[in-house]
């Protein structure tokens, strides 16, 4: 691979990410990010990343290639070592409640006085007025209406599509400032990303009957001699 590839594949080299964010949207979001070449670090509670609690193996996959800092935030020490590594980064990433984040001192105001190159992507679960509300994936796809019980949703739509956006979002600020038109702040809302990717079923496009929910014979799922076929 030669410079130009490289450049190509990696365009956020030298970018320095410091992530809040535990659980699935954040990681996911910086896992994009770090693929294309930033740096990468991840902050984690004492108690570590829930994540890695459940699923050890996607957990591993979604922090490869980043360093891992354990900081009690609700410290002084904690607080202040995480100032040193905003000092010199590009962007924070955050997937906690706005008055949280007061209280340690980390909203975007006092951020933005404090570090004023600095963007930041908050991911959190509803649009204002109601970002303080706590939230999870299920919740927001049974609101969005892409449950069907008793079945448990298969693939986490909210947490997955939140964090391609929250990597898209990021990705959108850094090349804002580097336009010259400073550093920003953007907020992802789980449940408002999970309705938009919900919009196909919403407008009829996969809701039953629907040409692409069992309505047209050329896209539709068949039952065969030795079980169920797809056909599109």
């Amino acid at each position: 691979m030669n410079a130009t590839q490289d450049a190509w594949r990696t365009p956020l080299k030298g970018m320095k990410i410091v992530t809040l964010a535990v659980n699935l949207p954040g990681p996911l979001a910086c896992a994009r990010l770090a693929a294309a070449g930033a740096e990468v670090v991840k902050v984690e509670p004492p108690g570590g990343d829930p994540l890695a609690r459940v699923s050890s193996e996607y957990y591993r996959s979604l922090s490869a290639g980043q360093e891992v800092v354990i900081l009690d935030l609700k410290t002084p020490d904690g607080r202040t070592t995480l100032h040193d590594l905003l000092a010199d980064a590009d962007l924070l990433l955050t997937a906690s409640r706005p008055s949280a984040l007061t209280r340690l001192g980390l909203s975007w105001a006092a951020l933005h006085a404090r570090f004023p190159a600095l963007c930041q992507v908050s991911i959190v679960g509803y649009s204002p007025p109601d970002e303080d509300l706590p939230g999870h994936d299920l919740t927001y796809q049974a609101t969005a209406g892409l449950i069907v019980p008793p079945q448990m949703p298969r693939v986490l739509t909210a947490d997955l599509a939140g964090g391609e956006i929250a990597a898209r979002e990021a990705v959108s600020l850094l090349l804002a400032r580097a336009r010259g038109f400073g550093a920003g702040y953007s907020q992802v809302a789980l449940s408002r990303v999970v309705g938009d990717f919900a919009e196909p079923f919403r407008l009829g496009l996969t809701a039953p009957g629907g040409v692409l929910g069992g309505g047209s014979p050329r896209y539709r799922i068949y039952l065969a001699k030795e079980g169920y076929v797809a056909l599109a």
